[in-house]
């Protein structure tokens, strides 16, 4: 069961990202402060859920959270900052965005640089630890998934609509056929 908080009555913020892996598109990072008694029994660790309960759960998150944020950072400032980078950079203007400001940052993973003002603390697997940091994952999950959707309607050679641009074998074979587009990171092993 996921822990609904990290400590009691302060205001917290999960923060995830979606698309580290990928061969193209963007980093997502979501940032959602939850009430401190909310539960929903679908919430886990968005690779864990179907594509189903990801979209159930979304507007759930999104009505209930105290506060949410979606950041993209696209793929020419991941190849100019490297993944890693990039993927902070995405949390932090997330959190920048939220309407109420986080009194301590939940983050999945174990890297993270300082967010001017709040505190930090890394989970690894936070996903599947904190309700939080689950609900930025699902977050983060689905708006990168609907970028990948829609950019799957200008180049549909590349399938996104089923691999969203993670490295298949499919869509290594179509980079193969046809290059690389413009949504491509050019930093990224994309040869078979």
């Amino acid at each position: 069961m996921l822990a609904p908080y990290y400590h009691k009555g302060v205001l917290e913020a999960g923060c995830d990202e979606a698309g580290r892996g990928c061969l193209a598109g963007p980093v997502f990072a979501a940032a959602v402060m939850l009430p401190q008694d909310f539960y929903h029994p679908l919430l886990n660790d968005s690779k864990q859920l179907s594509e189903a309960n990801r979209m159930l759960l979304r507007p759930i998150i999104e009505k209930e959270a105290i506060s949410f944020a979606v950041a993209a950072i696209d793929n020419h400032e991941i190849d100019r900052i490297n993944i890693l980078k990039a993927s902070i950079k995405g949390m932090h203007e997330a959190v920048a965005q939220l309407k109420t400001k986080p009194e301590l940052l939940l983050i999945d993973g174990n890297r993270f640089t300082p967010y001017f003002g709040i505190p930090h603390h890394c989970v690894v697997k936070g996903d599947s630890k904190f309700a939080s940091i689950a609900a930025a994952s699902i977050l983060a999950k689905t708006y990168r998934d609907d970028f990948m959707v829609a950019a799957h309607g200008q180049y549909p050679q590349y399938n996104w609509c089923q691999n969203k641009g993670y490295p298949t074998l499919q869509h290594k074979l179509a980079i193969a056929q046809y290059g690389q587009c413009k949504l491509h990171r050019q930093t990224f092993n994309s040869v078979l």
